[in-house]
């Protein structure tokens, strides 16, 4: 379990953090999203110890993290950092190294992970000969290379291409199954929604909303009613208790009190339904909501 307690953390007048709390358990992918300049990076550079928190504290199981914790930890920071000159197998190998593996461990699970994400071909070339896209892969396989106890990935999806973020997704969902935290930021909404089990939005330095997925659906998507009424009687929805979008056929009604019998007794009696049910909201939707 990493746990992150009202971290604080200012720079002169700008507050980067103000109370941010929120917690991983063993096995979870948790997408941690907001806005440039929300907070994100800071907690993790404070998370890996790269910064000091002004107030607040960083746990493992209960326990204060300590070096040899965040060593066992996989962390891939917002600027990347490779060796330009450095080649692949070899940059991945060192990495693999300074983090504790034996040298032949080191060369087992760089060559078992350059193939997983499609980097065998460009084992010998140098990292600057590579795509973006292939230095960021790199860039992962170092995060990734020496079976870290917990993953702190900052944006580790930006750059890739449809079937290189299938398969990092499929690498971060192995790591949860053997019980590993994930801990990752994201733009990419659609992405984290598909992937995590748990979400952190974040605004301003400040946790706007937590939970899991179907947490946040379910307290977001409370009085939101989606009907397909075909030939219904002109004007009909002006009788509805809530407020009422048309899209042709299609209504949502918002602000419904109750199971919604009422407006689907109404529905039936205007024209025929071919659609009555409460809508689940977009993470899109809950995020937009939850920072407004």
């Amino acid at each position: 379990m990493i746990e992150i307690d009202d971290l604080h953390k200012r720079y002169g007048d700008k507050v980067a953090l103000d109370g941010v709390t929120f917690s991983v358990r063993p096995g979870e992918m948790f997408g941690f999203v907001g806005a440039n300049g929300a907070g994100k990076t800071t907690t993790m550079r404070i998370l890996m110890g790269v910064l000091t928190a002004d107030s607040g504290s960083v746990r493992r199981d209960g326990k204060a993290l300590t070096f040899d914790d965040r060593r066992r930890f996989g962390y891939m920071p917002e600027e990347r950092g490779l060796y330009q000159k450095m080649r692949v197998f070899e940059q991945v190998e060192y990495f693999g190294r300074l983090s504790g593996l034996t040298p032949a461990g080191a060369k087992k699970a760089t060559g078992e992970l350059l193939e997983r994400l499609s980097l065998t071909e460009r084992a010998n070339d140098a990292v600057d000969a590579l795509s973006l896209g292939n230095q960021q892969r790199v860039q992962l396989a170092v995060a990734l290379v020496h079976d870290p106890e917990a993953l702190i990935l900052d944006e580790p999806f930006s750059g890739l291409d449809p079937l290189a973020v299938d398969a990092l997704a499929g690498v971060l969902a192995e790591r949860c199954a053997a019980g590993v935290p994930v801990l990752f930021s994201s733009h990419q909404l659609d992405l984290v929604e598909r992937l995590c089990d748990s979400v952190g939005i974040i605004s301003a330095g400040r946790v706007a909303a937590s939970g899991t997925v179907e947490e946040l659906r379910e307290r977001e998507g409370r009085g939101r009613l989606r009907l397909v009424v075909r030939d219904a009687s002109p004007g009909w929805t002006a009788s509805l208790p809530g407020e009422v979008v048309e899209k042709g056929d299609e209504i949502l009604v918002t602000g419904v009190e109750g199971d919604g019998q009422e407006i689907l007794h109404l529905a039936v009696k205007a024209g025929r339904v071919e659609h009555f049910g409460w809508q689940r909201p977009t993470l899109t939707e809950i995020f937009r909501e939850a920072v407004a």
